[in-house]
């Protein structure tokens, strides 16, 4: 099992990098869209910076139902498993 803590860390970092937010900005609550003013196109970013994370595939689809922070580490951890 993939460490949830160290998941989220990576991802808040993937964050800061490629859409320049606020670290503190970006906790399991955040809503990607609404909180965080992500777009369906900063969510391909993200996945793809992920999929070097992860050195797995990461199908967009998977990502559809995405919406917080917190489901983007579930779905990572899924991936790890």
């Amino acid at each position: 099992m993939a460490d949830k803590t160290v998941i989220l860390e990576e991802i808040k970092k993937v964050m800061v990098e490629l859409f320049e937010l606020d670290p503190d900005e970006i906790t399991p609550e955040a809503k990607l869209y609404e909180d965080l003013d992500l777009d369906s196109i900063d969510a391909v970013d993200l996945v793809v910076k992920l999929q070097n994370f992860t050195g797995k595939k990461i199908k967009p689809e998977e990502f559809k139902t995405v919406r917080t922070v917190s489901h983007v580490v579930d779905a990572v951890a899924d991936l790890l498993d």
